[in-house]
């Protein structure tokens, strides 16, 4: 089993959120989160301010725990579904997972999920 991280544009999250379910992957945990990635935030300017720099930005962390034979799967749809081509589009990040446990029934490992 594979943790998916994916940290993605929140303008985003319902295409790659919609996608997956429509791919049969449903289970997923959402978290509003602020950062900043190699662009180290963006400058902005507006009339009668000048210019100021944001250096941590709006973005959203997906987390989904699927079998190791759907990581790639998982992964290509978040790259399609996620991507604009722009500086700021995010990153993925895949961690191996031991075990899982269903808290209500108990149950281990891939049927967990």
């Amino acid at each position: 089993m594979n943790k998916i991280e994916a940290i993605i544009r929140p303008e985003r999250l319902d295409s790659v959120k919609n996608a997956l379910a429509e791919a049969g992957f449903v289970g997923l945990n959402v978290v509003h989160v602020t950062g900043r990635g190699v662009q180290r935030g963006v400058v902005m300017g507006a009339r009668g301010v000048g210019a100021y720099e944001v250096d941590m930005l709006p973005k959203v962390k997906l987390e989904t725990v699927v079998r190791n034979a759907d990581t790639q799967r998982v992964v290509d749809i978040i790259l399609e579904k996620a991507r604009t081509g722009n500086i700021g589009d995010g990153k993925i990040f895949i961690i191996p997972v031991s075990d899982a446990i269903r808290v209500r029934t108990g149950e281990r490992g891939e049927g967990a999920l």
